[in-house]
């Protein structure tokens, strides 16, 4: 049985490729994890169950083709289209090492270079196009900001603090309306 506390999610199905049952898959991490045999995890009624990747063909720098064992036709691939993509964290360190992953980052202080502490991340939203980190405020409000590298100056693991410098006025404009 396979527990779910050892899982990390390491990308997403976002559609299918083709008529033979190919999805395209965003994944944070290198290719051969992949390639060397290494089960993909997918959560079906609530349950991870392992698949194993036919093939595996790259389309940039975090975007590929893969053709999952025993999905054959679009039908079939459509089933997982939008699904997390899990692999056992301790796997995985082979491959990436001691890196820190998105759902280490839950807890931090987010600290602006302009506006100061903004609050806790509670976790990081990508179920849209662009990945937003929810801060919740001292005034227990929530604030959606952009993950993106433009934005990020620092991440201290030690201290858990994620240094930001943001545009003028992105913190006051991105509060959710609660």
């Amino acid at each position: 049985m396979i527990d779910k506390e050892k899982l990390v999610e390491i990308g997403k199905f976002q559609k299918t490729h083709a008529l033979k049952g190919e999805l395209n898959a965003i994944l944070d991490i290198p290719e051969e994890y992949v390639k060397d045999g290494n089960p993909l995890i997918i959560e079906t009624d609530g349950i991870p169950v392992p698949y194993y990747a036919e093939s595996i063909r790259g389309k940039g720098t975090t975007s590929f083709l893969i053709k999952l064992e025993g999905v054959d036709s679009v039908e079939d691939a459509a089933e997982f289209v939008n699904s997390a993509i899990l692999v056992p964290r301790d796997e995985l360190q082979d491959y990436v090492g001691d890196v820190m992953l998105e759902d280490d980052l839950e807890g931090f202080k987010v600290i602006d270079r302009f506006e100061g502490e903004i609050g806790t991340l509670e976790f990081i939203d990508d179920t849209t196009e662009n990945e937003l980190m929810v801060v919740r405020t001292p005034d227990d409000e929530e604030i959606y900001i952009p993950l993106a590298d433009e934005f990020i100056i620092d991440i201290n693991e030690e201290r858990r603090e994620i240094h930001t410098s943001l545009p003028e006025g992105l913190v006051s404009l991105n509060k959710s309306e609660d």
